[in-house]
């Protein structure tokens, strides 16, 4: 279907719209989902921060037991290296614990809890560490042997193990998370480049084909103005051809129709000059001579018929003449109807018509080879041509030999049909080749009936039908007239016309 330049405009701007909607979805969903993979991220980092301070904490805090226990059992003070490398981290590493632990949703009241806790164990610590140091070393193992330092410890890593798991697992939900929010991101990625490359693709076949519509548009156009001096040329001999034509009717006409009238007013007089005897007969009445009575006799019975016989033969050349303009007259103002045509199925027809005369005798009779199984004409046009020229063929036969005629049907050039009649009759001389198309003239010896319209109204009629028809013969060995007729008379009209 044609694309018009309404729908061109129409479909172009929705699929822009259609494209910027998309364009702006990806970019909306992009920023989305970025934002949200970032959000999770803070949640990764932060829980591993978590982790790991944590991790660094409870260490710290196990050097300096281990420090502090190692120094009571031997009271070297070697073995407070641990817990003076603890005591003196620990405010750090107990801040940076505290930073990570905000970072995290729902574990802030325990951490708070769990820093005091911290804080008792490293007093406690700090308090058999001073008791040591001041000579009570009793006094500071009895402080250990109550069982709160280690109940502290217990209780921090229970803390802590707890604290870790839902960090663990609040972890693994931001890392899945994450990974869910990036495969959206990588399918509404797809997705929407597919929609894109489809609206791109939509769009670029719109242009395309409207492109090449304009192409094929504008070589109509230049191939239009290319023929139309063409056109104006054949219109220009057709219009030349069709007023020679005219002037040579106009000259037929008026010579063969002048011709039976002088016959008529010659005879007339002739008739009024044979009465003269016959007058002078009955004047005489009883006087008459013998030789008034032969006279008027011989009138009455030669002269008077001679002279009306001659003066009927003219009046029927005249009406014979007159008949044939006005049936090629008639055929011009009838009015076409142009329809689908099988032209094999008309010549079939018409070779039917007229099979019996050319099939008479051994080795004559009709053919018909066609390829061509439509076109669009006047069915009636096509079927008198066809008829006229076979009938020709049989009354124009070679006495030497059985007619035989051949009817070919061709596509020709893009839009045409070539028809071609072949016989192998008489022949025409070349010198008569264009004058057997006029009206009321005929070729070679007049032994046959006509009043020589019949290829003068078979041209008129290819003519009619937007086509030429022209003859190819030599004398003695038969003619072929071939016919180029418009496959589509309607389409033929349109272009004529443009």
């Amino acid at each position: 279907m044609p694309i018009s330049q309404a729908f061109f405009k129409r479909s172009n701007a929705v699929l822009l719209a259609a494209g910027i909607a998309i364009l702006l979805g990806i970019v909306a969903t992009s920023l989305w989902l970025t934002a949200a993979n970032e959000r999770y991220f803070g949640e990764v980092v932060a829980a591993r921060g978590v982790r790991s301070a944590s991790a660094d904490l409870i260490s710290l805090v196990q050097d300096a037991e281990t420090g502090q226990r190692g120094f009571l059992l031997t009271r070297d003070e070697a073995y407070l290296a641990p817990y003076l490398r603890a005591a003196d981290g620990f405010e750090a590493a107990l801040e940076r614990w505290r930073a990570a632990v905000t970072r995290v949703s729902g574990i802030e009241p325990e951490a708070d809890t769990m820093a005091r806790a911290l804080r008792q164990k490293m007093a406690e610590l700090a308090s058999t560490v001073a008791l040591a140091r001041a000579g009570d070393v009793e006094g500071a193992l009895a402080v250990l042997r109550e069982g709160r330092g280690k109940q502290l410890m217990d209780d921090l890593r229970d803390d802590f193990s707890q604290m870790l798991g839902r960090s663990e697992v609040r972890l693994r939900e931001a890392v899945a998370a994450q990974s869910q929010a990036g495969e959206r991101l990588r399918w509404t990625t797809i997705i929407g480049a597919i929609l894109l490359i489809g609206m791109a693709g939509a769009a670029v076949w719109t242009i395309l084909s409207y492109t090449n519509e304009l192409t094929a548009a504008r070589r109509e156009v230049e191939a239009l103005n290319t023929g139309l001096e063409e056109r104006v040329r054949q219109r220009t001999d057709a219009l030349t051809k069709a007023n020679e034509e005219f002037q040579l009717f106009a000259y037929i006409v008026t010579h063969d129709l002048r011709a039976p009238l002088v016959n008529i007013m010659g005879f007339t007089s002739e008739l009024e000059a044979t009465f003269e005897p016959i007058s002078g007969y009955v004047t005489a009445g009883q006087a008459a001579t013998p030789e008034q009575r032969t006279a008027a006799e011989l009138a009455l019975k030669e002269d008077v018929p001679e002279a009306v016989g001659f003066i009927r033969s003219s009046t029927r050349k005249m009406d014979g003449l007159i008949n044939a303009i006005l049936k090629i007259s008639r055929e011009g103002r009838r009015a076409l109807k142009a329809e689908p045509v099988d032209p094999t199925k008309v010549a079939e027809a018409a070779a039917a018509a007229v099979h019996h005369q050319a099939s008479g005798e051994e080795g004559g009779g009709i053919s018909v080879d066609s390829t061509v199984s439509r076109m669009v004409t006047d069915r009636l046009s096509l079927d008198q041509i066809l008829g006229n020229l076979l009938d020709n063929a049989i009354k124009y036969r070679s006495p030497e030999r059985p007619i035989r005629i051949a009817v070919t049907i061709r596509p020709e050039a893009r839009g045409w049909v070539r028809i071609a009649v072949e016989d192998n009759g008489r022949g025409i001389a070349a010198s008569d080749h264009e004058r057997i198309f006029e009206l009321f003239r005929r070729s070679g010896s007049q032994n046959t009936a006509g009043e020589g319209i019949g290829l003068a109204h078979v041209r008129t009629l290819v003519r009619t039908l937007g086509g030429d028809i022209t003859v190819k013969s030599k004398l003695g060995s038969g003619s072929t007239f071939t016919i180029l007729l418009p496959t589509d008379l309607t389409l033929h009209r349109r272009t004529a016309d443009a």
